[in-house]
């Protein structure tokens, strides 16, 4: 992120028992976008990241993901979303930061995401490097459960370049 650069807030979900939520309408005004997403689970599953309603193969991602007593790691080179993987806390609350770089511009999208949970002693750390293989500007982002649904928050922040 250049030097100078602010976050400003975009637009902010409350969660209460949702198993899918957009962002929409997302202007083409910023350098990158960031979403934080802080919520607990009823089912401990995890969430994906789809791009203006985008269903189709065009997703790709790495992600490496530790316990604290084992590492693992996995790929899809042909999916049809960006996996979150960390299990989301029943308990406790598990937090997940995704940056999606230049998301206005002519090219392919890259994402970062990270996420963590704690799970009294027993929690889960990873990050991942993802892809959504289109060249439009992202004008949605929709977040959606795997199982079950989350309780929290979802922020939508603009990266404005000073």
């Amino acid at each position: 992120m250049a030097a100078g650069a602010t976050y400003e807030p975009i637009a902010t979900t409350t969660l209460s028992g949702a198993s899918t939520w957009t962002f929409s309408s997302i202007p083409g005004t910023y350098t990158d976008l960031i979403a934080i997403v802080v919520v607990t689970s009823t089912t401990g599953n995890s969430f994906h990241w789809r791009f203006n309603g985008d269903t189709g193969n065009s997703y790709s991602y790495t992600v490496l993901e530790g316990n604290g007593s084992a590492a693992s790691s996995a790929r899809s080179s042909s999916d049809t979303n960006i996996n979150i993987y960390s299990g989301v806390g029943t308990a406790n609350p598990s937090m997940f930061r995704t940056h999606i770089m230049s998301y206005a511009g002519s090219t392919n999208k890259t994402v970062l995401s990270e996420a963590a949970n704690d799970k009294n002693g027993s929690g889960i750390v990873n990050r991942l490097v993802g892809l959504w293989r289109n060249t439009s500007a992202i004008t949605s982002i929709t977040g959606t459960t795997f199982a079950g649904t989350l309780t929290g928050t979802a922020t939508l922040y603009g990266i404005k370049a000073a």
